[in-house]
């Protein structure tokens, strides 16, 4: 096994270091096994570590594995579009028709990249969502999770994306920013119903995002994650299924993460055919090696 891969750290839904979800890649990834992607993933201590592999097949850009630090993934959004980013800057891979095509265990799934340099934005098609169940006040768990938060128009729902969320609409911004999540309650409720917690949103007026969200992890860890592309993907199906998106009800922007110090902006376009594509700007913070021996 060659010893020195090539390795970038990037935040992805951000314009500058720091606002949006990082991610490590590792860009010479042929060779390694699962049990040393997994090393590295947690070695690295980000949300997620991604590998890029040679395309498997015609018709594809490159391969693609996802890991936690505690297990692969097999569909992500933020590490989806940013290892896009990250091999378009390494000179692997170039779009076709202004997209690439990333293959893995959530299948071929087409990026749509957009604009150049700074500017440049990426969003993936993601897994289409379903709809599982409606929340109602006899589910003990959901109304413990979100006790004492008051609730808006949309009534809360399980949804299916690759990952189940639990969708709650909140009264408005300023009661969704300033909530406490009860991290034992949502913990309970993700075990429940197999779910990651819940993903509280809320309306906003302000002139650049038309929601703000927080995402409250509880399963199989405890976190408020800071940009979710495939959290954000779910809601906006959900959202369109309701008629609730905003302006021409096909494009709306998000603002994730500020509550756990970071500032991400997120685009959600849901297409002719119902395809939702989720993503933004990705910027490069770390560019060099890793030096990975068994």
């Amino acid at each position: 096994m060659k010893k020195s891969r090539r390795f970038t750290q990037v935040d992805v839904f951000a314009s500058r270091p720091g606002a949006g979800n990082p991610l490590a890649v590792v860009l010479d990834a042929e060779g390694l096994d699962d049990a040393t992607m997994q090393a590295i993933a947690t070695w690295t201590s980000l949300p997620e570590t991604t590998f890029v592999f040679p395309a498997p097949h015609p018709g594809v850009s490159y391969g693609l594995r996802i890991f936690s630090p505690r297990r692969e993934v097999p569909f992500a959004g933020h590490p989806s579009v940013g290892t896009a980013h990250a091999v378009l800057e390494a000179g692997l891979a170039t779009p076709v028709n202004g997209q690439l095509i990333q293959s893995g265990i959530a299948g071929d799934l087409p990026l749509l990249v957009s604009g150049e340099g700074d500017k440049r934005t990426i969003a993936i098609r993601t897994p289409r969502a379903s709809q599982l169940r409606l929340g109602t006040p006899d589910d003990v768990a959901l109304v413990a999770a979100m006790k004492g938060i008051p609730r808006g128009a949309l009534p809360p729902v399980l949804m299916d994306g690759g990952r189940r969320w639990w969708l709650v609409e909140v009264q408005d911004e300023a009661t969704l920013r300033s909530a406490q999540p009860d991290w034992e309650a949502i913990a309970t409720l993700a075990e429940a119903t197999q779910s990651m917690g819940v993903f509280a949103y809320a309306r906003s007026d302000d002139p650049v995002y038309y929601y703000a969200v927080r995402a409250w992890v509880g399963a199989p860890a405890r976190f408020e994650d800071a940009a979710s592309g495939a959290a954000n993907a779910v809601l906006a199906a959900w959202l369109a299924s309701q008629n609730a998106i905003p302006g021409d009800g096909h494009f709306y922007r998000v603002s994730q993460g500020r509550e756990v110090g970071h500032d991400a902006v997120l685009e959600l376009t849901v297409d002719a055919e119902g395809h939702v594509w989720s993503g933004g700007r990705v910027c490069t913070v770390v560019n060099g090696a890793i030096d990975w021996r068994d």
